[in-house]
């Protein structure tokens, strides 16, 4: 448990796609090169079949079979928030398209692995949600909740979650959420963008100037509204001040 830690804390960053926040969070999508190299055990090849009971056949085999998996920061969503969110969690960042290796890598230590799901074993900690991962296959997806120090998964597929206890893969998680989170950069809606790839992040210069220009009419509106507040009382049914 300890060798598969250290190789994940080592190689998440190279097997998932990098994310330059440098040079305003473009991402390239060619891979680099492996420094290290992760065997799978044959004998986890397949969804455990007691997840497979909890989540259905659809939500399996969208992780299973994933064409892409998208990794986003979330977090519980403000009383007062207005921002994007994913099942319900406000996403405060991207973290990156995760890399074939690294998807094998994941799903069969976390959902194929026996040793590293407890179940019928509940603990008492308070989930707190860290990186969600979105797996795509199709126009079809099943998102995937890791918390910590609660270490556990949730699963979130057609409108359900089923949590789960990974506390045996403490590790392996804390190793996946510690490279992720230091590398995510701000989001921003795809489809503002009309990009095919869910990574919400503004790529060229004109996608920049269209965010900029989205979030203007807020800030103007903002600082009307400030306006309004100094101005006198306006009379008469012509000069209502409509607070919409």
């Amino acid at each position: 448990m300890k060798l598969l830690s250290a190789v994940l804390i080592c190689g998440v960053l190279a097997f998932a796609t990098n994310v330059d926040a440098q040079s305003g969070g473009k991402v390239s999508f060619e891979n680099p090169e492996k420094a290290n190299k992760w065997e799978p055990n044959p004998e986890y090849d397949t969804v455990l079949q007691k997840i497979r009971n909890e989540i259905g056949d659809s939500a399996t085999k969208n992780i299973q079979d994933a064409e892409q998996v998208f990794c986003y920061e979330v977090t519980t969503k403000p009383n007062d928030y207005d921002g994007y969110t994913m099942n319900n969690m406000a996403v405060s960042g991207f973290c990156g398209v995760i890399n074939p290796e690294l998807r094998k890598m994941m799903t069969s230590e976390l959902f194929m692995n026996p040793n590293n799901v407890l179940f019928d074993v509940t603990d008492d900690c308070i989930i707190k949600p860290r990186i969600m991962f979105r797996f795509v296959r199709g126009i079809d997806n099943t998102d995937v909740l890791l918390s910590s120090p609660c270490h556990s998964f949730a699963i979130f597929y057609g409108g359900s979650v089923k949590a789960f206890n990974a506390r045996p893969a403490a590790n392996i998680i804390n190793a996946l959420i510690t490279p992720l989170m230091k590398n995510k950069v701000d989001f921003a809606s795809p489809a503002l963008f009309n990009q095919l790839l869910p990574i919400g992040i503004a790529q060229t210069q004109a996608q920049k100037d269209l965010l900029k220009k989205k979030n203007e009419p807020i800030r103007n509106w903002e600082k009307k509204q400030i306006e309004d507040k100094a101005e006198k009382k306006r009379n008469g049914w012509n000069n209502l001040n409509l607070k919409l």
